[in-house]
Formats: C-alpha cells, structure tokens, sequence
C-alpha cells in the first residue's frame, strides 16, 4: 500500500511496526535489512505527520533493535536519535501505546552504558512510569525484572518475572505477550535450578 501511496501515513507507520516484528523474528542474515526498511517507513511517517507519535516511535523501535544487532561497539552511534525521537513521543502523547515510549526509553537507560548517557535509576523510573499505563505489561515487567535482577535486588526482579507470568494477555499483543512470557518462564527455571 505504501509504494502505491507514497503519502499514506497509516500504511507508512505500519510498515515500520512490521518492520520491527520481521526483523526481530527472521533469521539473523535477514534482520538488519527489516530493520532498516523500517527505520525509513517510520521516517516518511513521521515527515508526513510529525505531531502524531507513531512514526518517531517506530523509527526509535527499528533503530533499537539494529543497533542491539550490531552490539555495544557499533550500535552506539544509534543512542541520540533513538532518545530524541522517544522524546518526541513523550512530548506528543505520553501514553502512546500504552506508555511504550516510557518502556523503551527505560530499556535506552539501562542498555546505553553509563559513559553515553546510561542510567540505571533513570531506567527504572521510566519503567515504572510505563506500568501507570499499563499495570499489566509484560514488556514493561519483563524488562523491570532485568534491569532489578541485574541490580542484585533479586526478591523484586523474581516479583517481576512472577508479574509476567500472572499478567492477562492482550489481544492487540498477543504474540508479544506469550513470548515475554515464556521468556519469564525461562528466567524463573533458570533461577530455581542454581
């Protein structure tokens, strides 16, 4: 629909969240090129209409998952335009999507590392900001889960994999859903066998 009209901001936007679920699905020979597709699919979005949020959230999203693809070392030249367009976000509609601009600024916190900008506290401010949206995120538990377990505060990271697991699925993100499930899952298995 896109190549057909060039100007549809729907189809635009929405070619950058596929994008993002092929790239993080396919196989790995594979992903960089979603991932860029994507990055240029949410920028027309975001040309067309800059004060909605779905174009500079996907190109945030994109550009996060092609810089996690890269690693530390080369994906780091990704982390202010990633931050500034989840900032635009924030200042257009701070509970797109259920704050998932929140989440994913709390995932750019914690991920980014310290000398570039990174922020432990910041990160989980900003993901407990997210769960006010939606108390039932399991994105938003699930990276909250890390972030703790990381912090060896583990009875909090534990409750926050155990949140996951316990939180309905929703049907808009039902395959996110289960997959973050299964990755609490996993955590929890490997936390019980040590």
């Amino acid at each position: 629909m896109l190549a057909s009209d060039a100007a549809n901001f729907e189809a635009a936007w929405k070619l950058a969240r596929a994008d993002y679920w092929l790239g993080g699905h396919a196989p790995e020979a594979e992903r960089r090129a979603f991932f860029d597709q994507g990055i240029d699919a949410g920028r027309k979005a975001a040309t067309m209409k800059p004060d909605r949020p779905e174009g500079h959230f996907w190109i945030a999203a994109n550009m996060g998952a092609l810089a996690e693809s890269y690693g530390v070392r080369q994906g780091i030249k990704y982390r202010n335009p990633i931050k500034a367009s989840l900032e635009t976000v924030l200042r257009i509609d701070p509970g797109f999507q259920e704050g998932s601009a929140d989440r994913a600024l709390g995932r750019w916190y914690y991920k980014v590392p310290r000398l570039f900008g990174g922020n432990k506290k910041l990160a989980e401010t900003h993901l407990r900001k997210s769960l006010t949206y939606n108390p039932n995120s399991t994105a938003s538990h699930f990276f909250l889960a890390e972030l703790l377990l990381d912090d060896d505060r583990k009875p909090e990271g534990r409750a926050e994999l155990e949140a996951v697991i316990a939180s309905p699925t929703n049907p808009d993100w039902l395959p996110e859903d289960r997959e973050f499930k299964e990755k609490a899952r996993r955590a929890l298995e490997a936390k019980e066998n040590r």
